[in-house]
């Protein structure tokens, strides 16, 4: 039975307390350890030692964070196995995907940021032999990170990197559904050289517990969220005394926008990727399909096909392509979702149930759903599994429409081979991450974040550290 501790000033800890909570695997339903539950006490003891490390820690030379930041590198890709399995066992996810694409990808994120902030450089302006001015970047402080229960080490070592690369300190509030490969981390960056108090875990919930407490504490100069819309707001509340820096990456109701002349195959094979991944359990899942009315018909009767070739199963077998839902809590929500999208006039055509074979895990077939507009919940509202609805359209200037007729605007997807529309389209929707016939590939030095309740801020190569670093000014007179 694994026990959880949390990591502060060097130090895996218990909570002052002794109070814990339960981790369960979501896949079978078991108890599969218990947490250390952090709260006022806990997040106070860390953002001191944040705070004493930052003294430090921020005037090493991005030379000498960069070699730590690649010998934590190293020692991600050295526990790969063991890290892919803490993250299907706390997520469910099939473990192929953890080894293919979570944990390579959290070593490449210090691979890159340690790179990247090797280059960086600022700006300086002559005036006409009166004054020379230039600009000093800086590290900013203590950062808040409270990362999400979908991608765990992926998108916390996506916050981790620049915010190590920059030269500030950490508290990190990781979700309380996935807390194992955080606290792994914590113990990967000790051995590779990290000083104490640099990086700081703290387990616990959010709301008037450890995560209220850190975004309202006084010495948390930072806050980069990744999260869902409503959590967002909350956060954005109880930073406000304090007049945090904040990055929310928020919900996301994508539109994945077909049109008639598109590749067919590659846009089926690459939807069912953008729909079902990591159980659509992902914040730009292309969760509203809209299908240009020629090939409507066609567009659905392939997904349908390729979907009922998904195999939804055990996380371990590595023929498994879906696995569990992240809680039982989470199934129920989802079920809600499909039950009243039927209710309102939708049909379903493949999945909309729990699999007959899977009787102890949170397990939800693919489901696609037709006959709904964008009036109907299902349309409207972040689902965050396996559940897709698809809708014809007739022209460029109507899908545009309905695809910007929602409160998100994340990311979005066009499949075309019309060029001029693939930019004129693509210029036009609403979202701060636009793919044109493909989607979820990324360049590390490119904008991500998004517009209206998807989030505020952008990350990325500059971007973050933008965020993660301020720019003072100095003008000397000649």
């Amino acid at each position: 039975m694994e026990k959880v501790l949390h990591f502060i000033d060097g130090t895996f800890c218990e909570s002052h307390d002794g109070r814990t909570f339960d981790n369960f695997n979501p896949a079978t339903g078991e108890k599969i350890g218990v947490v250390a539950e952090g709260g006022k006490a806990e997040i106070d003891q860390a953002v001191a030692a944040a705070r004493r490390a930052f003294k430090t820690w921020g005037k090493t030379s991005a030379a000498e964070r960069a070699a730590i930041m690649h010998r934590i590198a190293d020692l991600i890709e050295e526990n790969l196995d063991e890290l892919a399995l803490l993250e299907t066992t706390d997520t469910g996810k099939p473990l192929t995907l953890a080894k293919s694409l979570d944990i390579p990808r959290s070593a490449y994120n210090f691979r890159f940021f340690a790179d990247f902030v090797k280059g960086m450089s600022t700006e300086a302006f002559e005036m006409e032999g009166v004054a020379l001015n230039y600009a000093l970047r800086r590290p900013v402080g203590v950062a808040g990170l409270i990362s999400p229960w979908n991608l765990p080490l992926f998108l916390l070592t996506w916050k981790v990197a620049p915010c190590l690369a920059a030269g500030d300190t950490c508290v990190i509030k990781p979700a309380e559904l996935t807390p194992m490969t955080a606290t792994k981390l914590a113990e990967i960056c000790q051995k590779a050289g990290v000083p104490n108090g640099v990086v700081n875990v703290v387990h616990g919930f959010g709301p008037d517990a450890a995560g209220s407490a850190l975004t309202e504490h006084p010495d948390v100069d930072l806050i980069s969220l990744t999260g869902e819309t409503t959590t967002g707001k909350a956060v954005m509340k109880s930073a406000a005394s304090s007049l945090k820096r904040l990055s929310l990456e928020l919900g996301g109701k994508n539109p994945n926008i077909v049109f008639a002349d598109c590749d067919l195959e590659d846009a089926l094979t690459t939807t069912i990727r953008s729909s079902f991944v990591n159980q659509g359990e992902v914040c730009l899942c292309g969760s509203r399909i809209y299908v240009e009315r020629p090939l409507y018909d066609r567009f659905v009767a392939g997904l349908v096909e390729k979907t009922a070739q998904l195999v939804v199963g055990d996380p371990l077998d590595p023929n498994t392509n879906v696995g569990a839902l992240i809680s039982f809590e989470h199934l129920e929500r989802v079920e809600g979702f499909v039950r009243r999208a039927v209710e309102q006039g939708g049909r379903i055509l493949i999945g909309g149930k729990r699999p007959e074979h899977l009787k102890h895990g949170a397990f939800f077939e693919p489901t696609i759903i037709v006959d709904v507009d964008s009036s109907c919940e299902i349309t409207r509202q972040e689902v965050f599994g396996p559940v897709v609805t698809i809708q014809p359209f007739d022209t460029e200037e109507e899908v545009i429409a309905i695809a910007n007729d929602t409160n998100y605007g994340l990311g979005a997807t066009i499949w075309t081979s019309n060029l001029k529309r693939a930019h004129r389209v693509a210029g036009e929707i609403e979202a701060g991450v636009i793919w044109v016939n493909t989607w979820f590939l990324r360049d590390l030095r490119t904008p991500f974040g998004g517009m209206k309740q998807s989030g505020i801020g952008r990350e990325g190569g500059v971007h973050s550290f933008e965020f993660f670093s301020e720019l003072k000014n100095v003008c000397i007179k000649l």
